[in-house]
């Protein structure tokens, strides 16, 4: 493990830059698009309701609102798409790569299917939530110090609140409060191990 990175480092740093990009632009675009929503709940509205919002059958968009967190989202697909690829070709961990993709793909789906295309972005939600959740556990295997434990631990309650979510029960928070505390959970995930992906180069360099 330690000889792959020393010799591949410059890929993962890479990886590293596109995760931690691709993580933090969303997360900004997420407060972005909600101040820019007339009356939006973090509480009542899901997230993608910044896209489109659909009940009943009727779906509205809000602009800017909606062009803001559907390319948004589809950035972050593309990012974390690419960083899989850089974490594949520096020669790090399989399962995560493979988990980080599925993400990604999950993720940029969420974008081009808004809640209007129904099962569609349902589907994209749901493997963005479980593949960015399993990915969180599995760098358990492959971190080190403190990267490690607060891996797990965001992984942990990242499984606890998407089991709150998928079985409505709330807690208080609402769909929308329950939703966002998942995806912060995943996406601060993604901006520390890209920072630790980064310093790993650091480390190779100096030895």
């Amino acid at each position: 493990m330690e000889r792959d990175v020393n010799l591949n480092s410059g890929y993962l740093y890479m990886a590293g830059v596109l995760i931690f990009l691709g993580c933090s632009q969303f997360l900004i675009a997420m407060i972005v698009a909600s101040s820019l929503y007339p009356g939006y709940s973090i509480s009542r509205n899901y997230i993608s309701d910044l896209g489109t919002t659909c009940r009943g059958g009727v779906c509205i968009v809000f602009q800017p609102s909606s062009t803001i967190f559907n390319i948004s989202s589809i950035l972050l697909g593309a990012f974390l798409i690419a960083g899989s690829l850089y974490i594949k070709k520096g020669g790090w961990d399989q399962i995560f790569y493979t988990l980080l993709l599925i993400a990604g793909i999950g993720a940029m789906g969420v974008g081009l299917f808004p809640e209007s295309y129904g099962v569609f972005h349902t589907i994209s939600a749901s493997i963005a939530f479980i593949f960015g959740t399993s990915a969180s556990i599995a760098s358990y295997r492959v971190l080190a110090g403190a990267a490690r434990t607060a891996s797990l631990i965001m992984g942990i309650l990242a499984i606890i609140f998407l089991a709150l979510f998928i079985t409505g029960y709330h807690i208080g928070l609402g769909p929308g409060g329950i939703e966002r505390i998942l995806a912060y959970l995943e996406l601060l995930f993604g901006v520390m191990v890209g920072g630790y992906l980064m310093g790993l180069k650091r480390v190779s360099s100096s030895r």
